[in-house]
C-alpha cells in the first residue's frame, strides 16, 4: 500500500478511485430506492461502474504513478489476487 509520505501522486490516484466508487455507489443507492423504473440493466451498468473503480483502486494500491493507457483494461478487471470475503 502506498504511504502518503513516500508517494503523494500515486496515493491521490488510489484515493480518487475509492472516492469515485463511493460517489457512484451513493448514486446507485439513491436511484434504486427512489426510481421505481430502476431496472436490472441499470443495476448492471451502475454496479459495473462501481466495480471498475474498486478494481482500479486495487490495481493502483502499490503504483507510484499512473498506469499507462495500455494497462487500462487489465486494471479495470476483477483482480485475480483478491479473494472476496462473504
Amino acid at each position: 500500500m502506498i504511504k502518503q509520505d513516500r508517494n503523494s501522486s500515486g496515493r491521490l490516484l488510489f484515493l480518487y478511485e475509492l472516492s469515485d466508487a463511493h460517489e457512484h455507489l451513493g448514486n446507485l443507492l439513491k436511484e434504486a430506492s427512489e426510481n421505481s423504473d430502476y431496472s436490472e440493466e441499470d443495476l448492471r451498468i451502475d454496479l459495473g461502474h462501481v466495480y471498475a473503480h474498486l478494481n482500479r483502486a486495487w490495481y493502483r494500491r502499490n503504483l507510484a504513478e499512473d498506469f499507462p493507457e495500455s494497462e487500462w483494461d487489465v486494471a479495470t478487471q476483477f483482480p485475480g489476487d483478491l479473494d472476496p470475503v462473504a
